[in-house]
Protein backbone atom coordinates (compact mmCIF):
# COMPACT_ATOMS: atom_id res chain seq x y z
CA UNK A 1 0.00 0.00 0.00
CA UNK A 2 1.10 3.43 -1.22
CA UNK A 3 1.88 5.40 2.14
CA UNK A 4 4.36 8.13 1.12
CA UNK A 5 3.60 11.91 1.46
CA UNK A 6 5.35 14.48 -1.35
CA UNK A 7 5.27 18.14 0.25
CA UNK A 8 6.56 20.69 -2.70
CA UNK A 9 7.73 23.97 -1.40
CA UNK A 10 9.95 26.35 0.04
CA UNK A 11 12.95 25.61 2.37
CA UNK A 12 14.53 28.47 3.70
CA UNK A 13 17.06 29.81 6.39
CA UNK A 14 14.83 31.79 9.00
CA UNK A 15 16.93 34.84 11.06
CA UNK A 16 15.07 35.57 14.15
CA UNK A 17 16.70 38.53 15.95
CA UNK A 18 18.02 37.25 19.30
CA UNK A 19 17.12 40.58 20.58
CA UNK A 20 13.93 41.13 21.65
CA UNK A 21 11.36 44.43 20.99
CA UNK A 22 13.77 45.66 18.53
CA UNK A 23 13.56 46.44 14.88
CA UNK A 24 15.77 44.89 12.21
CA UNK A 25 17.41 48.14 11.24
CA UNK A 26 18.92 47.91 14.98
CA UNK A 27 19.13 44.09 15.86
CA UNK A 28 22.60 43.05 15.86
CA UNK A 29 22.33 39.21 16.95
CA UNK A 30 20.16 36.47 15.03
CA UNK A 31 19.41 32.98 15.32
CA UNK A 32 19.86 30.22 12.78
CA UNK A 33 16.53 27.90 11.96
CA UNK A 34 15.43 25.91 9.11
CA UNK A 35 12.08 26.88 7.71
CA UNK A 36 9.92 27.11 5.06
CA UNK A 37 6.15 25.50 5.48
CA UNK A 38 6.41 22.35 3.45
CA UNK A 39 9.32 21.35 4.84
CA UNK A 40 7.83 21.91 8.36
CA UNK A 41 5.03 19.82 7.28
CA UNK A 42 7.57 17.28 6.39
CA UNK A 43 9.50 16.90 9.38
CA UNK A 44 6.25 16.36 11.10
CA UNK A 45 5.38 13.38 9.79
CA UNK A 46 8.50 11.93 9.66
CA UNK A 47 8.91 12.61 13.18
CA UNK A 48 5.29 11.19 14.04
CA UNK A 49 6.50 7.91 12.04
CA UNK A 50 5.60 8.38 8.75
CA UNK A 51 7.07 8.60 5.08
CA UNK A 52 7.77 12.19 4.21
CA UNK A 53 9.90 13.83 0.79
CA UNK A 54 10.41 16.96 -0.02
CA UNK A 55 10.53 18.71 -3.18
CA UNK A 56 12.13 21.94 -3.62
CA UNK A 57 15.29 24.02 -4.53
CA UNK A 58 18.00 25.55 -2.45
CA UNK A 59 21.22 27.10 -3.12
CA UNK A 60 24.44 24.66 -3.47
CA UNK A 61 25.88 26.54 -0.21
CA UNK A 62 26.06 25.72 3.08
CA UNK A 63 22.75 27.03 4.12
CA UNK A 64 21.32 24.66 1.35
CA UNK A 65 23.63 21.57 3.36
CA UNK A 66 22.43 22.94 6.52
CA UNK A 67 18.83 22.76 5.39
CA UNK A 68 19.68 19.09 3.91
CA UNK A 69 21.05 18.12 7.01
CA UNK A 70 19.01 19.25 9.40
CA UNK A 71 15.64 17.50 7.32
CA UNK A 72 17.98 14.08 7.18
CA UNK A 73 18.02 14.07 10.83
CA UNK A 74 14.64 13.77 11.60
CA UNK A 75 14.17 11.43 8.72
CA UNK A 76 12.82 12.98 5.95
CA UNK A 77 13.58 11.68 2.26
CA UNK A 78 15.94 14.35 0.26
CA UNK A 79 16.46 12.78 -2.63
CA UNK A 80 14.01 15.55 -4.48
CA UNK A 81 15.85 18.45 -2.72
CA UNK A 82 17.84 20.14 -5.37
CA UNK A 83 20.91 22.57 -5.38
CA UNK A 84 20.71 25.48 -7.31
CA UNK A 85 24.69 26.22 -7.75
CA UNK A 86 23.54 29.25 -9.47
CA UNK A 87 21.17 31.35 -6.80
CA UNK A 88 21.71 31.18 -2.88
CA UNK A 89 19.48 29.58 -0.72
CA UNK A 90 16.29 31.51 -0.11
CA UNK A 91 16.44 33.79 3.42
CA UNK A 92 13.99 35.04 5.73
CA UNK A 93 15.07 37.86 8.35
CA UNK A 94 12.17 38.20 11.48
CA UNK A 95 12.26 40.45 14.48
CA UNK A 96 9.48 41.93 16.88
CA UNK A 97 9.60 45.53 16.09
CA UNK A 98 9.46 48.59 18.71
CA UNK A 99 5.63 49.21 17.86
CA UNK A 100 5.27 45.74 18.66
CA UNK A 101 4.13 44.49 14.71
CA UNK A 102 6.44 41.84 12.98
CA UNK A 103 9.60 43.26 10.83
CA UNK A 104 10.47 41.04 8.18
CA UNK A 105 13.01 41.53 5.09
CA UNK A 106 12.34 38.26 2.12
CA UNK A 107 15.27 37.60 0.42
CA UNK A 108 14.55 35.14 -2.18
CA UNK A 109 16.97 32.82 -3.49
CA UNK A 110 16.90 29.19 -5.17
CA UNK A 111 13.33 28.39 -4.24
CA UNK A 112 11.43 30.42 -6.69
CA UNK A 113 13.56 28.21 -9.71
CA UNK A 114 11.86 25.08 -9.48
CA UNK A 115 11.19 24.10 -13.42
CA UNK A 116 8.90 20.76 -14.16
CA UNK A 117 12.38 19.40 -16.12
CA UNK A 118 14.23 18.93 -12.94
CA UNK A 119 10.98 16.59 -11.00
CA UNK A 120 10.72 12.68 -11.56
CA UNK A 121 7.10 12.92 -12.64
CA UNK A 122 6.57 9.34 -12.56
CA UNK A 123 7.79 10.27 -8.64
CA UNK A 124 5.14 12.26 -8.48
CA UNK A 125 2.57 10.21 -9.77
CA UNK A 126 3.35 7.43 -7.25
CA UNK A 127 2.48 9.37 -4.14
CA UNK A 128 -0.89 8.32 -2.24
CA UNK A 129 -0.40 12.09 -1.08
CA UNK A 130 0.78 15.37 -2.54
CA UNK A 131 0.72 18.50 -0.18
CA UNK A 132 1.18 21.58 -1.99
CA UNK A 133 1.57 24.04 1.35
CA UNK A 134 4.15 26.47 -0.42
CA UNK A 135 3.96 30.51 1.13
CA UNK A 136 6.07 31.40 -1.74
CA UNK A 137 5.27 29.17 -4.80
CA UNK A 138 2.05 31.46 -5.64
CA UNK A 139 4.55 34.38 -6.24
CA UNK A 140 6.61 34.09 -9.72
CA UNK A 141 7.62 31.77 -12.40
CA UNK A 142 9.22 29.49 -13.13
CA UNK A 143 8.03 27.81 -9.93
CA UNK A 144 4.59 29.43 -10.19
CA UNK A 145 4.10 27.35 -13.40
CA UNK A 146 6.10 24.44 -12.05
CA UNK A 147 3.62 24.17 -8.93
CA UNK A 148 0.28 24.77 -11.21
CA UNK A 149 1.47 21.62 -13.44
CA UNK A 150 2.40 19.63 -10.60
CA UNK A 151 -0.71 20.13 -9.04
CA UNK A 152 -2.56 19.17 -12.29
CA UNK A 153 -0.56 16.08 -12.70
CA UNK A 154 -0.61 14.60 -9.16
CA UNK A 155 -4.61 15.16 -9.57
CA UNK A 156 -4.78 12.85 -13.05
CA UNK A 157 -2.80 10.51 -11.28
CA UNK A 158 -5.42 10.27 -8.24
CA UNK A 159 -2.99 11.15 -5.37
CA UNK A 160 -4.88 12.52 -2.58
CA UNK A 161 -4.37 16.58 -2.80
CA UNK A 162 -3.79 18.66 0.10
CA UNK A 163 -3.63 21.64 -0.15
CA UNK A 164 -2.50 24.94 2.49
CA UNK A 165 -2.24 28.46 1.22
CA UNK A 166 0.16 29.86 3.53
CA UNK A 167 -1.06 33.28 3.17
CA UNK A 168 1.76 35.31 4.16
CA UNK A 169 1.12 39.57 4.29
CA UNK A 170 4.81 40.50 3.81
CA UNK A 171 4.64 38.94 0.96
CA UNK A 172 1.67 40.07 -0.56
CA UNK A 173 1.15 43.69 0.69
CA UNK A 174 -1.25 45.47 -1.58
CA UNK A 175 -1.62 42.10 -3.98
CA UNK A 176 -4.24 40.54 -1.74
CA UNK A 177 -6.83 40.20 -4.60
CA UNK A 178 -4.02 38.09 -6.80
CA UNK A 179 -3.35 35.69 -4.12
CA UNK A 180 -7.24 35.32 -3.39
CA UNK A 181 -7.48 34.95 -7.46
CA UNK A 182 -4.74 32.45 -7.63
CA UNK A 183 -5.74 30.10 -4.93
CA UNK A 184 -9.20 30.01 -6.05
CA UNK A 185 -7.45 27.81 -9.21
CA UNK A 186 -6.30 25.26 -6.85
CA UNK A 187 -9.51 25.08 -4.13
CA UNK A 188 -11.68 22.90 -6.52
CA UNK A 189 -9.51 20.05 -6.84
CA UNK A 190 -8.62 19.87 -3.33
CA UNK A 191 -9.34 16.86 -1.08
CA UNK A 192 -8.66 18.66 1.62
CA UNK A 193 -7.88 21.84 2.44
CA UNK A 194 -6.26 23.51 5.37
CA UNK A 195 -7.16 27.76 6.36
CA UNK A 196 -6.62 29.69 8.91
CA UNK A 197 -9.54 31.78 10.03
CA UNK A 198 -7.50 34.79 8.96
CA UNK A 199 -6.94 33.11 5.50
CA UNK A 200 -10.52 32.16 5.27
CA UNK A 201 -12.24 35.67 5.81
CA UNK A 202 -9.42 36.97 3.52
CA UNK A 203 -10.71 34.49 0.60
CA UNK A 204 -14.32 34.41 0.65
CA UNK A 205 -14.89 38.19 2.20
CA UNK A 206 -17.48 36.81 4.64
CA UNK A 207 -17.21 37.22 8.67
CA UNK A 208 -19.57 34.14 9.47
CA UNK A 209 -17.36 30.98 9.55
CA UNK A 210 -20.05 28.51 8.51
CA UNK A 211 -20.90 30.53 5.35
CA UNK A 212 -17.57 31.50 3.94
CA UNK A 213 -16.74 27.37 4.63
CA UNK A 214 -19.92 26.51 2.34
CA UNK A 215 -18.66 29.43 -0.18
CA UNK A 216 -15.29 27.10 -0.42
CA UNK A 217 -17.35 23.88 -0.99
CA UNK A 218 -19.06 25.27 -3.71
CA UNK A 219 -15.81 26.16 -5.29
CA UNK A 220 -15.13 22.31 -4.95
CA UNK A 221 -13.09 21.69 -1.92
CA UNK A 222 -14.14 18.33 0.05
CA UNK A 223 -12.76 18.34 3.40
CA UNK A 224 -12.09 22.00 5.08
CA UNK A 225 -10.11 22.68 8.34
CA UNK A 226 -10.27 25.81 9.12
CA UNK A 227 -7.33 26.22 12.21
CA UNK A 228 -8.82 28.81 15.34
CA UNK A 229 -5.71 28.84 17.51
CA UNK A 230 -6.50 28.02 21.15
CA UNK A 231 -9.71 27.48 20.18
CA UNK A 232 -9.19 24.31 18.19
CA UNK A 233 -10.23 23.30 14.29
CA UNK A 234 -13.29 24.14 12.42
CA UNK A 235 -13.82 20.71 10.63
CA UNK A 236 -16.46 20.71 7.51
CA UNK A 237 -16.82 17.61 5.69
CA UNK A 238 -20.15 16.03 3.01
CA UNK A 239 -22.38 18.24 4.83
CA UNK A 240 -21.06 18.26 8.69
CA UNK A 241 -19.48 20.44 10.41
CA UNK A 242 -18.08 20.76 14.08
CA UNK A 243 -15.62 22.73 16.51
CA UNK A 244 -12.98 20.02 17.41
CA UNK A 245 -11.47 21.25 20.66
CA UNK A 246 -7.30 21.38 21.42
CA UNK A 247 -5.61 20.88 24.39
CA UNK A 248 -4.79 23.46 27.20
CA UNK A 249 -1.15 24.75 26.67
CA UNK A 250 1.09 27.26 28.01
CA UNK A 251 2.44 28.64 24.40
CA UNK A 252 5.61 30.13 24.13
CA UNK A 253 6.11 29.95 20.44
CA UNK A 254 3.60 29.59 17.91
CA UNK A 255 5.92 28.92 14.78
CA UNK A 256 5.56 26.20 12.59
CA UNK A 257 2.26 25.03 14.59
CA UNK A 258 -0.54 24.94 11.38
CA UNK A 259 2.45 23.15 9.64
CA UNK A 260 2.64 20.67 12.44
CA UNK A 261 -1.35 20.24 12.33
CA UNK A 262 -1.30 19.48 8.66
CA UNK A 263 1.84 16.96 8.87
CA UNK A 264 -0.17 15.37 11.64
CA UNK A 265 -3.84 14.94 9.41
CA UNK A 266 -1.28 13.94 6.88
CA UNK A 267 0.49 11.46 8.50
CA UNK A 268 -2.44 9.36 9.95
CA UNK A 269 -4.15 9.64 6.23
CA UNK A 270 -0.96 8.13 4.74
CA UNK A 271 -2.19 5.16 7.13
CA UNK A 272 -5.46 4.57 5.97
CA UNK A 273 -6.38 2.39 2.80
CA UNK A 274 -8.25 5.26 0.67
CA UNK A 275 -8.31 8.48 2.36
CA UNK A 276 -10.73 9.81 -0.10
CA UNK A 277 -13.42 7.61 1.40
CA UNK A 278 -13.60 8.14 4.87
CA UNK A 279 -16.53 8.92 7.33
CA UNK A 280 -17.07 12.18 9.40
CA UNK A 281 -16.42 11.13 12.35
CA UNK A 282 -13.33 9.98 11.18
CA UNK A 283 -12.35 13.33 10.32
CA UNK A 284 -13.09 14.60 13.82
CA UNK A 285 -10.76 11.43 15.37
CA UNK A 286 -8.21 12.62 13.21
CA UNK A 287 -8.74 16.24 13.67
CA UNK A 288 -8.48 15.64 17.40
CA UNK A 289 -4.99 14.22 17.09
CA UNK A 290 -3.66 16.80 14.95
CA UNK A 291 -5.12 19.72 16.82
CA UNK A 292 -2.67 18.34 20.15
CA UNK A 293 0.34 18.14 17.83
CA UNK A 294 -0.63 21.26 16.81
CA UNK A 295 -0.71 22.51 20.47
CA UNK A 296 2.25 21.04 21.64
CA UNK A 297 4.80 22.31 19.28
CA UNK A 298 3.63 25.61 20.89
CA UNK A 299 5.36 24.98 24.23
CA UNK A 300 8.86 25.03 22.94
CA UNK A 301 11.12 27.18 21.02
CA UNK A 302 11.16 26.35 16.81
CA UNK A 303 9.45 24.87 14.31
CA UNK A 304 11.32 21.60 13.37
CA UNK A 305 13.06 21.14 16.78
CA UNK A 306 9.62 21.41 18.38
CA UNK A 307 7.88 19.20 17.12
CA UNK A 308 6.60 16.00 19.17
CA UNK A 309 6.75 12.03 18.69
CA UNK A 310 3.95 10.15 18.19
CA UNK A 311 4.98 8.52 21.74
CA UNK A 312 5.29 11.84 23.18
CA UNK A 313 1.36 12.55 21.58
CA UNK A 314 0.04 9.70 23.07
CA UNK A 315 1.06 10.09 26.19
CA UNK A 316 -0.89 13.53 26.26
Amino acid sequence: MKQSILCIGECLIDFFSHETNVSLKKSRTFIKKAGGAPANVCAAISKLGGEAIFLGKVGADPFGDFLEETLQSVGVHTNLLIKDSSSPTTLAFVSLGEDGQRDFVFNRGADANLTLDEVPLEIVGSMKIVHFGSATALLTPPFSQTYKELFSYAKNNHCFISFDPNFRTDLWQGRENKFIELVFDYIPYCDFLKVSDEELFLLTKEGDIQKAVSMLHLKGAKCIAVTLGKDGTFLSYNGDTTTVSSIPIKAIDTTGAGDAFVGATLYQLSKLENPKSISFTDWKTIIQFSNKVGAMICEKMGAIEAIPTLEEVLSR
